[in-house]
């Protein structure tokens, strides 16, 4: 099964991942700058633009600050 970043799915778990980083108080330029980014970077995650895989999801959770096994659960709890 592919799943396309036009979901409703899809777009939960980039929300999560947005509000997760507001909650922290960061901007898109705090997370790019922690990952090596440019702002689009982030920009084009978080607006579905670009699929986050596995990898960059564990980054993109530590950059914001969080554990990527919590932020994980939180996604699957909110889209299952």
């Amino acid at each position: 099964m592919t799943v396309s970043t036009h979901t409703q799915e899809y777009t939960k778990f980039t929300e999560i991942l947005k509000q997760t980083r507001l909650d922290m108080g960061l901007t898109q330029q705090d997370v790019a700058d922690r990952l090596d980014k440019p702002q689009s970077y982030v920009a084009k995650l978080e607006n579905s633009e670009r699929r986050i895989d596995v990898v960059e999801f564990i980054h993109l959770a530590i950059a914001i600050g969080a554990d990527p096994k919590d932020l994980f659960d939180r996604v699957f709890t909110n889209i299952s």
